[in-house]
């Protein structure tokens, strides 16, 4: 049910955290794998993981940030494979300030790297997907895009917009047969949240009806779910949360 066997993925920011977990799940079930980071030390890294478990792997190190990096991994894809069947839009940038202090270039930023990326790769990966009538967009956004997020405006702000974005084109292209999901994780235990003040996970760990932030790993599964046929062939515009219970929608 969860097989992956010659699916034609990219996963961006896939150099650590969840796109790492994600990577390594997708290669042991079977996929073609495009890795995509910036990191390129870390990236070599997963890729080598992903080889171990004996997935065919392209690297491409470029920066989602800017448009030709959010382009890069799709056209990598498509010269590597032949196509592409399943793009994973995880790549994303987390910092942390209140709205009073928030610069317009810290909130351009954050806007371009978590939300405008999502929505460049996704237009350029759909013709292909459209055309072979098969394809699945899997997008991670935030529970902060849910329910907001004190001195983190900017960054729920962004994934707010990826469960916007994710919705409206689940309804533009589920007649293809290409479904677009989103994953709303809760505070995980990831490089990304590095930036984020002790003492606020903290708070937010004592608020959790689990009582712990989340691991990567724990939330690969759920993007393994939604790229499998036939365990993701009804899952059409739906936000997915692995969150510790802090949403419950």
């Amino acid at each position: 049910m969860f097989e992956l066997t010659d699916r034609r993925a990219l996963v961006t920011g896939a150099a650590s955290g969840i796109g790492a977990a994600i990577a390594r799940s997708y290669a042991a079930a079977g996929a073609r794998l495009v890795l995509a980071d910036r990191d390129s030390e870390r990236l070599a890294q997963v890729a080598a993981e992903c080889r171990a478990l004996g997935a065919v792997v392209t690297e491409t190190v470029a920066d989602v940030g800017e448009p030709e990096g959010a382009w890069a991994g799709v056209d990598a894809c498509v010269a590597a494979h032949g196509g592409i069947d399943i793009l994973v839009n995880n790549a994303g940038m987390l910092t942390q300030a209140p709205c009073v202090d928030l610069t317009l270039a810290q909130w351009n930023d954050m806007l371009r790297v978590d939300l405008t990326s999502v929505f460049l790769a996704s237009q350029r990966a759909l013709p292909f997907m459209q055309a072979q009538r098969w394809g699945r967009i899997i997008n991670v956004a935030s529970q902060l895009g849910i329910k907001g997020g004190a001195e983190l405006c900017h960054y729920a702000a962004a994934k707010a917009g990826v469960i916007g974005f994710t919705k409206s084109l689940a309804l533009e292209v589920g007649r293809d047969n290409v479904l677009v999901n989103a994953i709303a994780p809760g505070p995980i235990e990831t490089p990304l949240v590095d930036g984020i003040s002790a003492d606020w996970k903290a708070a937010k760990a004592r608020e959790l009806p689990l009582g712990r932030f989340g691991r990567a790993e724990e939330v690969a599964p759920v993007a393994l779910l939604l790229a499998s046929d036939p365990g993701g062939n009804l899952f059409v515009g739906q936000t997915l949360g692995p969150n510790s219970g802090d949403v419950m929608p």
